[in-house]
């Protein structure tokens, strides 16, 4: 299965790919996508979505996984965040894919065993589960390949759960 792994944000929205078949996954790639502070909001949300939708179809993507916001003090970044989330499920339902959506406390339990690791844990625990030699930078790319992950350790439980 090929998973899309996205890790939202307005200046910076991480993505990561990987392959996973059953408790094996590989990366097949991760960035970030940037945008410019000085465009308008409107145009740096289609900009992600349009790009999202691109790496998807490169990389033939099967179903994606992204991280949901979480509140903090500054609703207002909050808020920009769920308008990425939003445009990007509507990017990638159009290419008539799945999208999941899992909290940050869900994807570092899944992934590190504890929901309240930093992201030094989360990272090296991608890195362990990848194979890789090193920790993936930057930051919100190693988020997004958390999310994949995620999906991909999520969906092979429920599957043999539902058996």
């Amino acid at each position: 299965m090929r998973i899309l792994g996205i890790d939202p944000g307005l200046a910076n929205t991480g993505w990561g790919i990987i392959d996973s078949t059953g408790h094996k996954s590989r990366p097949v790639s991760f960035g970030v996508i940037n945008t410019n502070k000085d465009s308008l909001e409107s145009m740096r949300i289609f900009s992600i979505a349009e790009q999202l939708g691109l790496i998807a179809e490169k990389y033939n993507v099967e179903i994606c996984a992204i991280e949901d916001i979480y509140f903090t003090k500054n609703t207002s970044s909050a808020i920009s965040v769920a308008k990425v989330i939003g445009s990007s499920i509507h990017k990638l339902s159009q290419l008539k894919l799945d999208v999941k959506l899992y909290s940050p406390l869900k994807i570092k339990s899944i992934i590190t065993g504890y929901g309240n690791a930093d992201k030094k844990q989360v990272q090296e625990m991608v890195r362990l589960h990848l194979g890789l030699e090193q920790r993936p930078k930057p930051d919100h790319a190693a988020d997004a390949l958390a999310a994949a992950l995620c999906l991909a350790t999520y969906e092979t439980s429920m599957s043999r759960i539902l058996r």
